[in-house]
């Protein structure tokens, strides 16, 4: 296999990564809260051969000694875009807008793993009975994984609902009609690093697994909203946030992809084509 050859073989997969992601960003261009992805490419390996050992002898020469080649490219990263996406009115008590781009609420997600802590921006929350007792609820999100409060507990609510409000700071008041008003703060964490963030299916963020390897913390990575720090929190009842894509840009971006892909598929033709010449000379 000649060098044309290798070139585009090498670019040709790593242009199917970024159809992927841009795939991913127009199939959920309508997901509430969703935060679109980037990829950026980076060269891999470029030879240099120079055609004169001694630049002494290349007096007078107006370009660069020597012929670099290039053996492709690779996605070199795909980075998540926190950018504030357009908030759509509800009215719904139960619907929470988070209005700054860096903040996330947490949820616990059960799945094959264990429980574990995820992030989210999708404020749709609902309410459902704990172990089938109506007078006792839990606050849960659409997929029906538990919201969780400042200190990563379940909010649970005991007694017959009759109200919610919700404050700008992220606390929410219940009333009911036979305990009382209870008040829980919604678990918000300030997410400063989100290059590290790995996204996951259901709109959800988690912290990578390989932190010990990355030399990261996960202090370094985001902030739990708590105590005094309640006060960066900024959110809106009765509305959700409608995803950060913008579908002309993605549908742009996908175009100059494919033609990019048929270029590269082209190359390989063409190098083909000149081994079957070369072979067919006698």
């Amino acid at each position: 296999m000649n060098r044309m050859m290798i070139t585009s073989t090498n670019t040709l997969s790593q242009l199917q990564l970024k159809l992927d992601t841009i795939s991913s960003n127009i199939a959920n261009v309508d997901t509430t809260g969703y935060k679109r992805k980037e990829a950026n490419f980076t060269d891999l390996l470029v030879q240099q051969f120079n055609n004169q050992t001694q630049a002494s002898r290349e007096i007078g020469r107006l370009t660069p000694n020597g012929i670099r080649q290039g053996t492709g490219a690779k996605l070199g990263q795909s980075q998540l875009i926190l950018t504030q996406g357009s908030l759509k009115m509800t009215s719904r008590s139960l619907d929470a807008a988070l209005t700054k781009p860096d903040l996330f609420f947490s949820v616990r997600v059960s799945d094959e793993s264990g429980e574990n802590i995820r992030y989210t921006r999708d404020g749709a929350f609902f309410m459902t009975p704990v172990n089938g007792n109506t007078h006792q609820l839990m606050l849960v999100t659409n997929d029906g994984n538990s919201v969780l409060d400042e200190f990563n507990r379940p909010i649970v609510v005991n007694g017959n609902v009759t109200d919610i409000s919700m404050s700008g700071n992220g606390q929410i008041k219940i009333e009911t009609s036979d305990r009382g008003t209870q008040t829980f703060e919604l678990g918000i964490v300030s997410v400063k690093k989100p290059q590290f963030m790995e996204q996951l299916g259901g709109n959800l963020l988690a912290l990578p697994a390989n932190l010990n390897q990355m030399n990261v913390n996960a202090e370094d990575i985001l902030t739990s909203l708590t105590g005094g720090l309640r006060g960066e929190i900024s959110m809106t009842q009765g509305a959700l946030e409608n995803s950060n894509v913008d579908l002309s840009k993605e549908m742009s971006n996908l175009i100059m992809v494919q033609r990019q892909y048929q270029f590269q598929s082209r190359a390989i033709t063409m190098a083909d084509q000149m081994q079957g010449l070369v072979n067919s000379i006698r």
